[in-house]
C-alpha cells in the first residue's frame, strides 16, 4: 500500500505539548488548583525557582507555558550549548527592560551542566529582581546548583508521571493531534508503551510516533508489544521507573548492602547502570549506607564509600562500574550497626520534644577576667592529665545525667568501643 500520509517534521512531542496551564497532566501539587506554580501563573507574579524532576516531566512545558501566558521577555538557553557570554547579553536586556517597566525571564534548561562561574553570573541580576530565573534539572539541586544560587531561589521538584498520567496525556495526543488522529489506528498496547517510557512523557511520544511511521503503510495501524519491541530494540535492558520504578530498584539494592547480600546488590545495580542510572547516584547511596547501616561496626566503611565516590566522579562510566562493583561488595560484606543513627534521632528527639538546659559552668570556655569571675570553665578536668587520658566526670547538663543516646552493637571494631565505655558507665544511674 503506498504511504498517502504526509509525515509531520516537528516531533510528536512538541506538537502536543500543551499551551496553558489547564492541559498541563500531572505534577498536581505543583499546577493544581490554588498550588504555587499555577498561582503565579494566573496572578503573572513569577518568581525565581528551579524545577528539579525526572526527563520527561515537564519541566520544559511548565517553562514554556510561561513564555506563552506571562507578560514579560522570555529568553531560553541550554547550559551544553550556551555559556557567561550569553548570559551576560541577557542581563543587560533584561536591565533596560526594568527602565521601561518590563520583567524579564531567563529559562536555563539542564542548568546542573553549568559550572560555578557561569551560574556567578547568575546571582547579582537574580537576587537584585533585574531578572527573573527559571531552571530545569533532572540533577539533585543540592550537588549541582551552588548554594548562593539555591538561596536565591525555590526548588519545586517534580514527581515521575503516573500510569495515570500517561493514559491521560496519551488520550489527549490521540485526540489533539490532527497527524494521529487522520490514522487508522485500531490497538494501542498501552500497558506495555506506559512500561517502556519509564513515567517519561517524551520517551512515550517518541517511541509511539516511531511505531507509527513504521506501520503507517498498513490499512490499519496496530501497535502491539511485538512492534514496539522491534522498534526500540531494548527487550531485555528497560531500566521500568513507572512500573516497578527507579525508587523501587535503588530501594531494592540499599536493602541489599543492608541484608549483607553483595549478589543481590550487584544484580540491583546493573539493573540501574545498564539502563542509564546516574552513577554518582549510586554512589551516594552507598556514602548513606556507610554510616547510617555499618557505623562503627567497621568505621572504614565510610572513607572507602567516599573514595568510591570521588573516584566515579573522576573516571565515570564505563570503568566506573568496576569501582562501584568493588564498594557495593565491600559494604555488603561488612559488619552491620545503626547505633550512630539512632543516636543522633534520639539526640534531636531530646532537643526537639523538652526544655533547653543551659551548659553547666564547668563546660563553658572562660577567655576573659569576668568569665573567670563568673566560674566559667572552674572545676573542668582536663582527660589528659589522668592516667588513661581518660577520667570519668559529668559532660550532660543537670537533668540529662545519666541520659544514653549511643547504645554500641556487639559488632566489628563497635564492640571495642562498647567495652572502652563500659568503665565510663560503671556506677552512672541511668535516666
Amino acid at each position: 500500500m503506498t504511504n498517502k500520509f504526509e509525515i509531520p517534521q516537528i516531533p510528536l512531542a512538541e506538537r502536543i505539548r500543551p499551551k496553558t496551564i489547564y492541559k498541563f497532566q500531572g505534577q498536581m501539587h505543583l499546577v493544581g488548583d490554588g498550588k504555587p506554580i499555577r498561582k503565579m501563573i494566573e496572578n503573572d507574579t513569577i518568581s525565581s525557582f528551579i524545577l528539579w524532576g525526572p526527563p520527561g516531566t515537564g519541566k520544559t512545558t511548565i517553562a514554556k507555558i510561561i513564555s506563552e501566558q506571562s507578560n514579560s521577555d522570555f529568553f531560553q538557553l541550554n547550559a551544553v550549548s550556551s555559556g557567561v557570554k550569553d548570559v551576560r547579553s541577557i542581563i543587560e536586556i533584561a536591565k533596560q527592560n526594568l527602565e521601561h517597566h518590563k520583567r524579564t525571564i531567563l529559562f536555563i534548561d539542564e542548568i546542573h551542566r553549568f559550572n560555578k562561574a557561569q551560574q556567578d553570573a547568575l546571582l547579582s541580576s537574580v537576587e537584585s529582581g533585574e531578572m527573573i530565573l527559571i531552571g530545569a534539572t533532572t540533577e539533585n539541586p543540592s550537588f549541582e546548583v551552588i548554594p548562593a544560587l539555591r538561596s536565591r531561589v525555590r526548588i519545586y521538584t517534580l514527581s515521575e508521571l503516573t500510569k495515570t498520567d500517561l493514559e491521560n496525556i496519551l488520550s489527549n495526543a490521540l485526540t489533539d493531534d490532527p497527524f494521529l488522529h487522520s490514522l487508522n489506528i485500531t490497538e494501542i498496547d498501552r500497558d506495555f508503551l506506559f512500561y517502556i517510557s519509564g513515567g517519561d512523557a517524551r520517551t512515550l511520544f517518541n517511541v509511539l510516533e516511531a511505531c507509527v511511521i513504521h506501520e503507517i503503510d498498513k490499512e490499519k495501524i496496530s501497535i502491539s508489544k511485538d512492534v514496539i519491541e522491534n522498534i526500540i530494540q531494548k527487550k531485555n535492558i528497560i531500566y521500568d521507573k513507572a512500573g516497578e520504578e527507579h525508587y523501587n530498584i535503588i530501594s531494592a539494592f540499599i536493602k541489599s548492602l543492608r541484608g549483607s547480600d553483595p549478589d543481590a546488590a550487584l544484580y540491583w545495580m546493573a539493573r540501574m547502570l545498564e539502563g542509564g542510572e546516574d552513577p554518582k547516584f549510586i554512589a551516594r547511596r552507598m556514602l548513606v549506607l556507610a554510616s547510617e547501616d555499618i557505623g562503627n561496626a567497621m568505621p572504614n566503611a565510610l572513607l572507602i564509600a567516599n573514595a568510591a565516590f570521588e573516584a566515579v566522579n573522576k573516571i565515570g562510566m564505563p570503568e566506573g562500574r568496576i569501582i562501584l562493583s568493588q564498594c557495593a561488595v565491600y559494604l555488603a560484606s561488612c559488619p552491620k550497626s545503626n547505633a550512630s543513627y539512632l543516636a543522633i534521632d534520639k539526640a534531636f528527639s531530646e532537643v526537639r520534644d523538652n526544655n533547653l538546659i543551659p551548659v553547666p559552668l564547668h563546660l563553658r570556655n572562660a577567655p576573659t577576667k569576668l568569665m573567670k569571675e563568673l566560674k566559667y570553665g572552674k572545676e573542668y578536668k582536663y582527660p589528659h592529665d589522668f592516667p588513661g587520658h581518660f577520667m570519668q566526670d559529668d559532660y550532660l547538663p543537670d537533668g540529662l545525667k545519666g541520659k544514653q543516646f549511643y547504645l554500641p552493637s556487639e559488632m566489628g571494631f563497635e564492640k571495642k568501643i562498647k567495652e572502652r565505655l563500659s568503665e565510663y558507665w560503671k556506677g552512672k544511674k541511668k535516666y
